[in-house]
């Protein structure tokens, strides 16, 4: 009986085998190890980028400078600095004489020879010599006596004629005037006789350059 026993056992395997080779165990997969992780550092990595050559195309245009921009410079007046003008007259009396004036139906008169000179910078028009006296009576025609333009560094010998007290020794009063602008005044206390100088002089009237 106990024989039996495994020998039904072995009947049992082999009716049971279909395939006729006895199948394998399953195999058993063993887990993939894993990767260590990277481990990240505060450090960040510097990776160096590859060396880049840039080759930059410079086209270069063969041209010249453009031409300067003319500039008008203001043109500034020359200044010419030029002497004021001088009014300057000089007086000279030659001398005086008496007379008897018909014509005019005066007594005496006296007669006083000035030389005027122009001694400034400018012509001097219409100018004149004007005679007075303090012993003066009516008013002579040739009291006053003009030219009409006595130029620079010329002179003219004048006759004035006044009326006047006879035998009275006269003090007189010659101004220079020129468009009746009074240039200068002289007074004469004792006009001198003119005879006893020459005479009276032959030029009266005449403009002349200034004697030295």
């Amino acid at each position: 009986m106990k024989k039996t026993l495994p020998l039904l056992f072995l009947l049992l395997l082999s009716a049971c085998d279909t395939w006729g080779v006895p199948p394998q165990p399953f195999p058993v997969w063993s887990p993939i190890p894993s990767i260590t992780p990277s481990i990240v550092t505060p450090t960040p990595l510097i990776i160096p980028p590859p060396a880049v050559t840039v080759i930059s195309q410079v086209t270069e245009t063969a041209s010249q400078p453009p031409p300067p921009t003319p500039t008008l410079e203001p043109v500034l007046p020359t200044l010419t600095f030029s002497p004021a003008p001088i009014q300057s007259v000089g007086i000279d009396i030659l001398g005086c004489n008496t007379g008897i004036d018909i014509l005019n139906g005066m007594g005496e008169v006296t007669n006083a020879y000035v030389t005027v000179k122009n001694t400034g910078t400018v012509d001097l028009p219409n100018t004149c010599g004007l005679l007075r006296a303090i012993d003066e009576g009516r008013e002579h025609p040739d009291k006053k006596v003009c030219v009409s333009n006595l130029p620079i560094q010329s002179q003219v010998i004048l006759k004035l004629t006044v009326d006047s007290t006879y035998q009275k020794d006269t003090i007189i009063q010659v101004d220079v005037l020129s468009n009746e602008a009074i240039l200068l005044r002289v007074d004469k206390q004792s006009c001198r006789d003119i005879s006893l100088f020459g005479g009276a002089p032959s030029d009266v009237g005449v403009i002349k350059p200034i004697q030295p």
